[in-house]
């Protein structure tokens, strides 16, 4: 029988963090974990949007344990900031908060363009510093949302979408072949250094999600924020369902596994092995990718635990 959230396990203990919850996946993923019992970190740009969103899953699961916390992940300081001020031990990180294709170069405060600093570098960042609580867990994840526009990306990855080059769509598949990218190298380094971390992968689908109303985003464009809400409702399937490879990923995937929809092109239906690109299986180029990552960040990695 297909994978569903029914099948997720008993989560009391668990103390999780999921970015970008406030709304579509992300939320409907901290849902699903607080219904389990999880304790589950909130982690929005906007805290007000945060709050909000945690009151809508109390509404619905009286008890749920939740807080909200500030994260701009175009902001190392900020990232720097939340992994500084995180307490014990972390069991589950979900990396899934992102922005899809402005229509035209942005850069963050640290100067990365805007897609492949808050997709990616932010996330790199986030998951090394909170390295020390994920290695403090018995048997921590790190789930890392990436999207079937991978395939866009290519080897230039490594130069992280300058503006000379800038367009919208292959900035946006570097900076998720980045995901796929880290989250293999992640695996791959955690399997020598620290065997209990698992890290996997997962992609959504194509899901009605506020990334494509999203001003920093698609949303720039008043047309498509305008006709967006019609046209999400008819042409995808809801954020529940596209949280649903995120789930899978985050309590029963399998080390360094890769899980979206089956049909359709990856685009809807049960969860299954999501197909790679040629570059999102490239070693070498993961490798390069996690050096780059490093250099630009100033981020080190503590395995020790």
């Amino acid at each position: 029988m297909p994978w569903t959230p029914s099948d997720l396990p008993t989560l009391d203990g668990v103390r999780a963090l999921v970015t970008g919850a406030n709304s579509g996946i992300g939320w409907h993923t901290v849902a699903a974990l607080a219904r389990r019992g999880a304790r589950v970190t909130l982690a929005c740009r906007n805290t007000g949007a945060g709050d909000a969103a945690a009151q809508r899953i109390r509404d619905g699961v009286p008890g749920a344990d939740l807080e909200v916390r500030q994260l701009d992940l175009s902001s190392l300081e900020s990232v720097a900031r939340l992994a500084g001020e995180w307490g014990g031990p972390l069991d589950l990180l979900v990396n899934n908060a992102g922005v899809m294709t402005p229509p035209t170069w942005q850069g963050t405060s640290d100067g990365f363009e805007l897609q492949f600093g808050t997709n990616h570098l932010g996330h790199y960042a986030l998951t090394a510093g909170l390295l020390p609580a994920l290695l403090a867990a018995p048997a921590p994840r790190v789930v890392t949302v990436s999207s079937i526009r991978h395939h866009w990306g290519t080897e230039a990855v490594l130069e992280g979408n300058p503006a000379e080059t800038y367009r919208p769509g292959p900035a946006y598949g570097n900076s998720k072949l980045a995901n796929l990218l880290f989250g293999a190298e992640l695996q791959r380094r955690a399997a020598s250094r620290a065997p209990h971390l698992t890290s996997t992968m997962a992609h959504p689908g194509v899901s009605a999600t506020g990334l494509v109303t999203d001003p920093q985003g698609m949303g720039a464009n008043p047309v498509i924020r305008a006709l967006a809400p019609a046209a999400l409702r008819l042409a995808f399937q809801s954020a529940a369902a596209g949280a649903n490879p995120s789930l899978y990923a985050a309590t029963a995937a399998a080390p360094g596994s890769y899980t979206g929809p089956q049909w359709l092109g990856e685009t809807r239906g049960p969860i299954g092995p999501a197909r790679l690109s040629t570059f999102a299986q490239d070693e070498a180029l993961a490798a390069k990718l996690w050096d780059r990552s490093e250099e630009l960040t100033g981020v080190s990695w503590r395995w020790e635990s």
